[in-house]
């Protein structure tokens, strides 16, 4: 690869990993705080730190069994500015696991479910960049509209299987655009999109979207209602919720209301929603290539410890259902012990039955994220 960073940019970059590894979370959190505080790095300077960065982030696995020990983040930024990672896919001498930089155990389990050659594509694909895809508000407009719009600054064109996804080529800061601000788009994965497409409520209908977080599910069906009927969003961040008051507002959502633990607990929502969304807590193994970061911290212990809180959350969830309704599991995972086990455990437990066979994508080149998702009646 042969590419040399200025040494300030190469200064921020070691402070970053350095203080990173100290203090962990979430990259992205974590990145937005640094930048914050250091507001001597420029625009560009940003860009290329964060290239370069979630590049090593990435493929961190190979980068330490190509260099020499003992460790530091300046010989693995040494080596990945020299290298091309994805010249040693085929290298037999080298661990198939750390060919694709993956976790040992990650990379067994998607072995074990899908097959050496799928589970190879599988982590290639999630060390790759993600593209930008955003969603029609069709509330406001129309994908065709926006396409229009956007074209004449742009490079965009039509997601392939959203009705109104559109992906941009390159990236920019969609904040400051005019259309955004006037909430004719939001950004949102082409699978992401797909799943809230589940949702399907009609007239009147009343919908609970219980682990809503920021809304982005909630934002993607609820053109279907017209405002009309009642959306309610829930979950147990009261802090992520203010975030979808505020998006709810920009789409120009008239019909939904933010609901604290104290009101969900009024019995007139016992036994009241249609339809029950529940975009549950998971691994993030379907959109790894957004958090490389998460792929590190992936075990056993954290697998079981989610699917337990997946049941409990499906279990404490159920009874805001109407005897008639529908319920939406939804994951960005693409392991079968938070997904179809899952499922099939609920089928079981509640006698319920599935409206029609499950929905599963996997990270593709320049297209969708991993999601899963089923559709439950009783």
């Amino acid at each position: 690869m042969q590419i040399h960073m200025k040494k300030f940019r190469l200064y921020h970059l070691i402070q970053i990993l350095s203080k990173f590894e100290e203090e962990g979370g979430p990259l992205d959190g974590f990145l937005r705080r640094y930048f914050r505080e250091h507001k001597a790095v420029g625009s560009k300077d940003r860009q290329e730190i964060c290239a370069v960065l979630y590049g090593i982030v990435r493929w961190r696995g190979l980068l330490d069994y190509l260099c020499s020990k003992p460790l530091s983040w300046e010989k693995r930024i040494q080596k990945y500015l020299e290298i091309k990672p994805e010249t040693f896919k085929n290298d037999a001498k080298i661990p198939p696991h750390v060919r694709v930089s993956f976790p040992q155990y990650l990379y067994s389990r998607l072995k074990e479910h899908y097959g050496e050659k799928k589970a190879t594509s599988i982590c290639l694909n999630s060390n790759d960049t993600a593209p930008l895809t955003i969603r029609a508000n069709l509330l406001k407009t129309s994908r065709e509209a926006l396409l229009k719009t956007l074209g004449t600054n742009h490079n965009v064109s039509p997601c392939k299987s959203s009705e109104s996804g559109i992906t941009l080529e390159k990236k920019l800061n969609f904040f400051s655009l005019k259309e955004f601000k006037e909430g004719l788009f939001e950004v949102q994965d082409e699978g992401s999109q797909l799943v809230a497409n589940q949702v399907a409520p009609e007239g009147r209908a009343h919908v609970l979207d219980y682990c809503a977080g920021a809304g982005g599910k909630t934002l993607a069906f609820a053109h279907k209602m017209g405002n009309q009927g009642q959306i309610y969003l829930y979950d147990i961040r009261p802090h992520i919720l203010e975030q979808a008051k505020k998006r709810l507002k920009r789409a120009g959502i008239q019909n939904a209301q933010i609901l604290c633990k104290k009101k969900l607990k009024k019995k007139g929502y016992l036994g009241r929603m249609d339809w029950l969304l529940l975009d549950v807590p998971c691994s993030g193994t379907g959109t790894l290539r957004r958090n490389p970061d998460m792929k590190w911290k992936i075990n056993d212990s954290l697998i079981s410890r989610l699917c337990l809180e997946q049941r409990e959350i499906f279990e404490e969830s159920l009874k805001f259902l109407h005897p008639n309704g529908k319920i939406v599991y939804a994951t960005c995972s693409i392991l079968p012990e938070e997904n179809e086990e899952q499922v099939s455990f609920f089928l079981k437990k509640y006698d319920l039955k599935l409206t029609q066979p499950p929905f599963l994508s996997f990270p593709t080149p320049s297209g969708m994220d991993g999601f899963f998702c089923a559709v439950l009646t009783r």
